[in-house]
């Protein structure tokens, strides 16, 4: 089992992996886009997006700099980061890059995949409004809360009920008659007493 084990091996030893990742990340942010096998896309995906939403605090922040370069290990990459790939994605809450699916490499018939920047602008849905009132809503226009014993206040005096007065939904075991094969409690007590 893979318990706590995030990520893709990619058939490498931790080390070769972490270095693997540098070397491409350093690569996509110098070029803008990068062409290799899904599996490496998806991984480098996730790291890049890291390091953009880092380097988003800003250029005079020195500790996040410092952050970027324990993984990009060239300055001038850096600096293009902090400068022109950042700022680009200032408005924009994530989802800096996309992959997009090519042909299988011939060699060995590995999907590959193209990872690249994207460049269009961030367009939010339109919320719906939320309906003012459910149709389920306890609480009526004449009375200011809830009783508790499920009753619900009158909201006009068209059926013989002023104003504020409350009236009971639940009717009492007396006005209902039972059932033929049920007998309620006090239909027991008449019977035995």
């Amino acid at each position: 089992m893979r318990h706590r084990k995030k990520g893709r091996k990619l058939g490498r030893t931790s080390s070769h992996k972490k270095a693997t990742l540098r070397t491409m990340v350093t690569t996509f942010f110098d070029l803008g886009q990068i062409e290799t096998t899904d599996a490496k896309a998806k991984e480098l995906r996730s790291l890049a997006e890291r390091l953009v939403t880092v380097a988003k605090r800003g250029s005079d922040d020195l500790a996040a700099r410092r952050q970027v370069l324990r993984v990009v290990r060239s300055k001038k990459v850096v600096a293009k980061l902090f400068d022109e790939i950042a700022p680009r994605y200032a408005d924009r809450p994530g989802g800096y890059t996309r992959i997009i699916k090519v042909e299988t490499r011939r060699g060995d018939a590995a999907p590959l995949s193209i990872l690249q920047f994207v460049m269009e602008p961030v367009t939010f849905k339109e919320r719906k409004p939320r309906p003012e009132e459910g149709p389920d809503e306890v609480i009526r226009a004449g009375a200011e809360e809830a009783p508790a014993d499920g009753a619900e206040a009158a909201v006009d005096a068209k059926d013989g009920v002023e104003e504020g007065e409350v009236v009971s939904d639940v009717s009492s075991s007396e006005d209902v008659p039972s059932s033929e094969g049920v007998s309620s409690p006090e239909d027991l007590e008449k019977k035995e007493g």
